[in-house]
């Protein structure tokens, strides 16, 4: 018998898995957790977040992805360039609103 590195209760010596907290003894072990082990800058979290935040400047790390399939990747980047391209339209149209109304403030003085 031996402990649990992370429950710490007594398991089998040949146990894979933990009974009592789930946890699996070695990684290795189970492939879906082996192939986890990808740097945290390609984390489908942190590329949502460096999308949202920087928009097309978060390309390369969609790019660089080891595991997006090139289709994927082309699909992604014309969505982003696209949906940037729609934002910064509607930007430069609200300047210009703000511009005239700030000429008609400037007009009723």
């Amino acid at each position: 018998m031996k402990k649990c590195p992370f429950c710490a209760e007594e398991i089998q010596d040949e146990a894979l898995k933990c009974k009592h907290c789930g946890e699996f003894i070695d990684a290795s072990t189970h492939p879906r957790l082996a192939e986890q082990k990808i740097e945290w800058y390609f984390r489908k979290s942190f590329i949502i977040f460096a999308v949202c935040c920087a928009g097309p400047l978060a390309l390369p790390l969609i790019w660089w992805h080891p595991q997006t399939t090139r289709a994927w990747k082309i699909g992604l980047t014309i969505v982003i360039l696209i949906f940037t391209w729609i934002l910064f339209q509607t930007t430069m149209e609200s300047i210009q609103v703000l511009k005239e109304y700030s000429t008609l403030i400037e007009g009723l003085r």
